[in-house]
């Protein structure tokens, strides 16, 4: 393709710069097929070669005028360092979110179809990384909660109990006791959470002895419409569909895939769930390890406002971080992220410093 008018300056800044993002993206996803197999991999690099024709498409644009391509932009090329080392769901988030930041649709010398297919690969990347996520959603949901709470927790008894002015031997013993007691709490709660959870779900998980007595219903009778009807279908449709299970009973000898039509065979809730062991010791570790951050300054000898200045310092930190985190792998914006886990742990902090300081002055 070729422009039918002579583009300006500013057009051919943005066309390199098209391009040279879209040499970069393909070569993400380049980078992350070969971290995979099977169908992730025939997935990631048709989306190469998809980014590939837009990279084309600015290539043609420009014709001899490519000249010397700028840097990709900022996040292109933390993609490309990260596809190289890691190629996780972190990486995949990331792209996700690249893909749905695309300008294309307010631009005039971007097609319509490249446009579209910035929303449909968004589309595509979210359902990749929505696999890895399910992978560690229960561990990782674990982590982060027992982290998060370690770090708003602690800090606030720390805060409450220094501000009645109380000494700094009391205030560290204060800490160290909320550590253990909290994670031995989220651990044990985590535990029990899960376990359940996953219970719940192997009571609805459909019996495979009632598959192994589908052949021998009455086809007449043909009471497996019962079952349709009780997992949500109108008569008709669990009619319709009971039918065909027992045709396929008659023909093929098997009705095992029809049977659960109404589930994604591909799709194991309990993997999204995690094991009780894994949720319990992540929640432990990482409540462990949030909840010693605001001790830190009293273990080595600190006390007064210089130790909680020093631990809400870093156990802001801690939280912009592990904020930034999260919404990184959800693909949410990492900063408003970082910004909200700030303000709820310095909230939290805030008010029982409060009454602490209250309670303080009332007994003195």
């Amino acid at each position: 393709m070729t422009s039918t008018t002579t583009p300006t300056p500013a057009d051919l800044r943005r066309w390199r710069r098209y391009l040279a993002d879209e040499l970069a993206e393909a070569g993400v996803y380049r980078d992350l097929a070969r971290r995979k197999e099977g169908e992730e991999r025939e997935i990631l690099l048709a989306l190469s070669d998809a980014e590939g024709r837009h990279a084309a498409h600015w290539q043609a644009l420009l014709g001899d005028r490519a000249g010397r391509l700028p840097r990709p932009g900022f996040r292109f090329r933390v993609l490309a360092l990260l596809a190289r080392r890691f190629g996780s769901v972190f990486v995949l988030a990331l792209a996700q979110r690249a893909e749905v930041r695309s300008t294309y649709e307010a631009d005039v010398d971007a097609t319509a179809q490249m446009a579209a297919d910035e929303r449909i690969h968004a589309e595509v990347v979210r359902a990749l990384a929505t696999r890895g996520r399910n992978r560690l959603a229960g561990s990782f949901r674990a982590a982060v909660f027992g982290a998060n709470d370690g770090l708003v927790s602690n800090v606030a008894l720390i805060m409450g109990v220094a501000a009645a002015g109380t000494d700094r031997g009391v205030v560290l013993l204060t800490g160290l006791a909320g550590l253990l007691a909290g994670a031995l709490s989220m651990g044990a709660g985590e535990f029990i959470s899960v376990r359940s959870q996953r219970e719940l779900l192997a009571a609805s998980t459909p019996s495979p002895d009632a598959i192994e007595a589908l052949p021998d219903l009455d086809v007449d009778a043909n009471e497996l419409a019962l079952v349709y009807r009780a997992r949500g279908m109108t008569p008709e449709e669990a009619q319709r569909h009971a039918d065909e299970v027992m045709a396929d009973i008659v023909i093929l000898g098997t009705a095992s895939r029809r049977f659960h039509a109404d589930t994604d065979p591909d799709v194991d809730p309990h993997e999204a769930v995690g094991t009780a062991w894994g949720a319990a010791s992540s929640s432990f570790c990482f409540f462990g390890m949030g909840a010693v951050i605001p001790v830190v300054p009293y273990m080595f000898g600190l006390g007064g406002a210089t130790a909680l200045v020093v631990a809400l310092v870093a156990v802001g930190v801690a939280l912009m971080t592990t904020g930034a985190f999260v919404g990184l792998i959800s693909g949410g914006p990492p900063v408003r992220r970082a910004l909200r886990q700030l303000a709820i742990g310095y909230g939290a902090a805030a008010v029982t410093y409060g009454l602490g300081a209250l309670f303080g002055t009332t007994v003195a």
